[in-house]
């Protein structure tokens, strides 16, 4: 043959593998091929007949939805006859059926005698009577506070007997003019109404009483410094009517209101969304987060400068240390400089260096455990004046930075041995001088590793031996390199490894493709994906939000603070020493292991049932770990791969589904969800779960129906 005969096209079926023959003895080559397609060889020489064999890997571009049942696609291939120069394109078919996995969720069935199965009218109560009060928002909480303070003074102990506005003693000395005068003036329109304080919604708003609600309403519409003020308009209930109802039938269980906040890039952390902390953080409003606990952060250095870590990091003075040395040049000596030009001191600044990484490591892991809340003192008008949050809300947790890694993002097992013994408490000797921390931690977070053998990591693994002994947490990356292969510290005996999840687009969130696993993996928590994925839903400068951690950051280039993602295992390892530290400031826990048994009993199962080297014992569960109070009541399901996936089926009206998918194990979950983050059935949710396994030799299974009850 001088050229292959007529098309081709291959139906794999259900068949992993196929093969193409052809009694062509040209060359030829492969110049494309579908990305589901695996092929034995690629190119042949003259002489030897066209043999192609493939395979199927029907779990490669998988959408959420595992809606596609049938795979198709084309292998273009250029072929050359014998002794011809001329060669053609040649474009062969080739298609596969995707296994199909069926199942049903089934919710609860529910009866009982005190329940009324006929439908009630939808018919609103009777609205309550209204208008008593005027609701009055400022434009400055500032002005609101001063306005309140004037207000309620009485006339007769005013210094001027001033009986129309506000006088100057009884507005805080700490407004601008224009504030103190705008305070005053809207003052005196209460005064005009006899308005009276009634109480105060927020920072802005105040609650207003009155004989004539709509004149005082009116008169203060018409204030500058008021952004709106209306009268309190009557609303009732909207349930049904309750004509023929049960008496004594026990009201809907009471949830608590998730806090979300109101920092002008918290929008942008999906991962706290993620981890259910609209709960936790409600919770401690109610108080409880008392004990001060300490976190080292053994990274590149942090900003002290940046306003939204601002009395969050303990100082020099207050035991922040650099390990690092420095090495002028001298005869037989190569030169080296960590970044600072000098070598181990009390200052873990991450400098500007020329050459160096563009982010600030250390002062973003900081920020995702203890960013400040709430406004925040700025000087350049550029910058955000609320920026974004940490974890530790209101608990008493602050960050110890010890530097460890330079400003390339280098580092060596001697450097970090160092870090580990000092914030463990130990004596450490740096260039001729001895330190001793005078902080000492609960917790200590790493971010750093590599993939090196145990043998070399041993010194690193008694040290963190060492630190656990002495009553610290270790927390470690489980690295960033795309593999199977361990990484220390992480891999250490006394270590809790963290691996890191990212979106999915279906309700339980997937491995992250660059995150390492391995036996040792314990946990897994929020680090994002660099494959460019958006289903967080946020929008940053008018583009969709990237599926990464955002955080605090510094901008070298400029020299000022910035806000940037970043993602990583080293972006979920601190996820994870956030929440153990509020283990310990509320009680939960007191020591290393009682946390790390909590952490991992809690944690959501994700993948294979059971501990797994992609997620280990599973996702961190913060509202379980911390016992915090419900936020929501939803039922939901999620469908995941043994391969650290996450699909999410439509379910059709009885709550049936197939999916269309590649090999391998499956496990169907459901449940309540009651953390807020849109994944059901997790620790102390009410939930259930069912396998099955798809195979080129079981290429349909129905899976018993998921039964939640």
């Amino acid at each position: 043959m001088t050229q292959p005969d007529g098309a081709v096209t291959l139906d794999l079926g259900y068949a992993e593998t196929g093969r193409i023959e052809k009694a062509f003895t040209g060359s030829w080559r492969v110049e494309a091929k579908p990305i589901w397609l695996t092929l034995k060889s690629q190119s042949g020489v003259a002489g030897q007949p066209l043999v192609m064999e493939l395979r199927a890997d029907r779990n490669v571009g998988l959408s959420p939805e595992a809606a596609q049942p049938q795979l198709s696609g084309v292998i273009r291939v250029r072929w050359q006859p014998p002794g011809s120069s001329v060669s053609t394109t040649s474009v062969w078919t080739v298609q596969a059926r995707r296994y199909a996995l069926s199942g049903q969720v089934q919710w609860p069935a529910l009866s009982g005698t005190d329940a009324a199965a006929a439908p009630d009218d939808v018919q609103p109560a009777a609205a309550g009577a209204g208008g008593e009060t005027v609701i009055v928002k400022y434009r400055s909480a500032a002005v609101a506070r001063a306005v309140a303070q004037a207000v309620a003074q009485p006339v007769d102990s005013r210094p001027d007997g001033n009986k129309t506005g506000g006088d100057t003693e009884s507005v805080p000395s700490d407004l601008s003019a224009a504030q103190r005068q705008a305070a005053l003036e809207s003052a005196g329109r209460w005064q005009q109404q006899a308005g009276q304080v009634a109480g105060r919604l927020g920072g802005q708003t105040l609650v207003a009483g009155a004989a004539d609600p709509q004149a005082l309403a009116a008169l203060l519409r018409r204030d500058p410094a008021v952004e709106y003020a209306v009268v309190s308009a009557p609303l009732s209930s909207q349930q049904a009517a309750e004509t023929g109802s049960p008496s004594g039938a026990s009201p809907q269980e009471a949830l608590a209101q998730p806090v979300v906040p109101g920092d002008e890039y918290a929008p942008l952390q999906w991962a706290y969304r993620t981890l259910g902390y609209g709960g936790v953080w409600r919770d401690m409003e109610a108080g409880g987060y008392t004990r001060p606990v300490t976190v080292a952060v053994l990274d590149s250095g942090v900003r002290y400068d940046h306003p939204d870590l601002q009395g969050q990091l303990l100082t020099g003075a207050e035991g922040a240390l650099d390990v690092l040395g420095f090495a002028p040049a001298a005869t037989g000596q190569a030169a080296y400089d960590n970044g600072d030009g000098d070598g181990a001191d009390r200052d873990p600044t991450d400098p500007a260096f020329a050459g160096r990484t563009p982010h600030s490591h250390g002062t973003h892991v900081s920020g995702i455990i203890a960013a400040r809340w709430g406004q925040q003192a700025v000087g350049n008008p550029k910058w955000s004046t609320s920026g974004v949050v940490g974890a530790s809300y209101r608990a008493p947790v602050r960050i110890l930075p010890v530097r460890v890694i330079d400003a390339a993002g280098k580092t060596d097992v001697a450097q970090v041995v160092a870090g580990i013994r000092y914030a463990a408490g130990q004596a450490v000797t740096l260039d001729g001088q001895t330190f001793r921390s005078p902080a000492p931690v609960q917790v200590m977070n790493l971010s750093l590793g590599g993939q090196i053998s145990a043998a070399e990591a041993q010194p690193m693994c008694d040290a963190v031996a060492e630190a656990r002994a002495a009553g610290v947490l270790v927390v470690a990356a489980a690295g960033n390199y795309y593999g199977a292969s361990q990484v220390y510290p992480a891999a250490c005996p006394a270590a809790l490894a963290v691996g890191s999840v990212t979106l999915s687009g279906g309700s339980a969130p997937r491995h992250s493709e660059f995150s390492n696993r391995f036996a040792e993996v314990a946990l897994s928590a929020p680090g994002g994906t660099a494959l460019g994925n958006t289903y967080n839903g946020g929008i940053l400068n008018e583009q969709p939000a990237p599926d990464q951690i955002f955080s605090t950051d510094w901008d070298y280039a400029k020299n000022e603070p910035r806000y940037a993602y970043q993602a990583g295992t080293s972006q979920a390892a601190p996820q994870v020493s956030a929440l153990a530290a509020l283990l310990l400031s509320k009680g939960v826990t007191t020591g290393p292991d009682d946390t790390a048994a909590r952490l991992t009993t809690t944690a959501t199962d994700l993948g294979t049932p059971g501990r797994d080297e992609y997620f280990g014992y599973g996702m961190i569960n913060p509202a379980a770990a911390l016992g915090a109070p419900a936020v929501s009541a939803a039922p939901g399901f999620s469908l995941q791969s043994d391969r650290g996936q996450s699909y999410q089926p439509p379910l059709d009206a009885q709550g049936r589904f197939t999916a269309y998918l590649g090999a391998g194990n499956f496990t169907l979950r459901g449940g309540i969800d009651r953390s807020g983050n849109g994944l059901a059935g997790e620790y102390g949710e009410a939930g259930a779960q069912v396998s099955g396994t798809l195979s080129a030799e079981q290429p349909e299974v129905q899976l018993a129906p998921l039964v939640i009850r």
